[in-house]
């Protein structure tokens, strides 16, 4: 091998043998959405109206390959029930190949796919600009792109990838939205990992497309176990993720709260000593109220 290609890998943090190809089926799919399926919130005890709480989604959603069926739901195979979309995972090194295809029957609009963390050429960037943008920057319905991207040395961390057509702003807030999951070379894989995107549906302030506790997630792990967050928020408020009873560190300060604006992430990680039940949410108070709260239950 020359010495160019042996410097390029070592550049990029992997070595060829490391490195592995990754492909994905993602369409964009309408689903009935319900923002609280159990009718309300449980906390003041309100009712919400169905008409005030459901509506139709664009959301994206994995399938295997050639898109011949719907990829499996389970705690194993990853989120593919809605909001987020698929958390597309990849090593450093790793060449991702994303064949979207867009079904929006319900709403007609173009969509596409724009990926924050990788290096790519233009016409994967999925976004439209006008008198430039390759067809992946605004599909229309019933057409297909394909998405070449590569993770580099400096990709790993959490990031969200999202619509970036035309029709974007209405889209991001119908639900086309996921996460990017790339770790850090050698670091440990974690016992739990937790999804969570901060967002808005309805009118309402959400975590993965929901609002109020006994709708959004609650999350469990064991005391001792390793626990990974992966945080993004998108749309156009800032929020502040905080955990009841739990301290991580950030940059060598421990912290419990952490600010995030549009399209910003965060990491969070720490090896769980706290049994209990627990309140996480957004510590902007009127967003709290307006349903960006979940339940974390921690047992020994």
């Amino acid at each position: 091998m020359c010495l160019a290609l042996v410097l390029a890998w070592v550049l990029m943090g992997s070595t060829p043998a490391e490195a592995a190809t990754r492909e994905y089926w993602i369409a964009a799919v309408n689903t009935r959405w319900d923002v609280a399926p159990n009718g309300g919130d449980p906390v003041m005890g309100t009712r919400i109206a169905p008409a005030d709480r459901t509506f139709t989604a664009v959301v994206y959603r994995r399938y295997t390959k050639g898109f011949r069926r719907p990829w499996p739901n389970t705690a194993q195979s990853g989120d593919n029930d809605g909001m987020p979309g698929p958390t597309i995972r990849a090593d450093v090194g790793d060449t991702v190949i994303v064949h979207f295809r867009n079904r929006d029957h319900h709403y007609g609009l173009p969509h596409s796919m724009h990926f924050h963390a990788f290096k790519y050429a233009p016409s994967s960037d999925g976004a439209f600009i006008p008198y430039r943008s390759a067809g992946g920057g605004n599909v229309p319905v019933g057409k297909s792109w394909t998405y070449r991207l590569k993770a580099v040395k400096d990709s790993y961390g959490v990031w969200p990838y999202h619509d970036h057509s035309t029709s974007m702003h209405q889209s991001i807030e119908l639900g086309l939205f996921g996460t990017i999951v790339i770790p850090e070379p050698g670091e440990p894989k974690p016992d739990r990992e937790f999804v969570v995107y901060l967002n808005n549906q309805k009118g309402f302030d959400t975590i993965n497309g929901r609002a109020f506790i006994g709708n959004t997630p609650t999350f469990h792990a064991k005391v001792g176990e390793l626990v990974q967050w992966d945080v993004v928020a998108l749309g156009e408020n800032f929020h502040v993720f905080h955990v009841h009873g739990h301290r991580w560190l950030r940059d060598g300060v421990p912290t419990d709260s952490e600010l995030l604006g549009p399209s910003s992430t965060l990491k969070v990680r720490f090896r769980e000593d706290a049994p209990g039940t627990w309140y996480w949410h957004c510590h902007v108070e009127s967003h709290q109220d307006n349903g960006m709260i979940g339940l974390y239950r921690v047992t020994r």
